[in-house]
């Protein structure tokens, strides 16, 4: 079965939709997904991108996708690449298309002159960080996400706690 690797395009995001809400699944995590295809598509293509998108497709279907977007390191003076997503579906995974698509990401970083490429992990998911240790990542153990939204972004934003 032939594979590709591409940017996204607009036509793909009813795909891209589908598989985020995949991934929401997988991650048991539905409860928390808001997200709506209109507002992926505003955030990939809209007037004021807020991220970029690969596509993985197999058989001329999608079956995986990888959500980036740009950050920037004080530290290093320059910009970074960071990863949000990275989703294949569990028929295609073993296939080589995780790794293709962290490889693209990573020509893209050193393309766009980033001075680091990271994202997140969840803890539970031993299968991920074997496979990015096995293909030469850092899992930083001393590090913690600090994440605010809802009500508490709104009172803070408000002059609150």
């Amino acid at each position: 079965m032939s594979t590709v690797i591409r940017q996204a395009a607009p036509a793909d995001v009813g795909a891209i939709f589908a598989l985020m809400l995949e991934l929401a699944e997988f991650e048991k995590l539905t409860h928390l997904f808001v997200a709506t295809e209109a507002g992926v598509r505003d955030a990939l293509f809209g007037e004021q991108r807020a991220a970029e998108a690969l596509v993985a497709e197999a058989g001329g279907r999608i079956v995986g996708y990888a959500l980036f977007f740009h950050n920037f390191s004080t530290f290093l003076g320059r910009r970074g690449l960071y990863l949000e997503d990275l989703y294949v579906q569990p028929p295609q995974r073993g296939s080589g298309l995780g790794k293709a698509m962290l490889r693209r990401l990573a020509a893209i970083a050193v393309e766009r002159q980033c001075g680091r490429f990271e994202w997140s992990v969840l803890d539970w998911n031993q299968n991920a960080i074997d496979f990015y240790e096995k293909m030469g990542a850092t899992v930083l153990p001393d590090w913690r996400i600090v994440r605010m939204t809802g009500e508490a972004l709104a009172q803070l934003a408000d002059g609150g706690s």
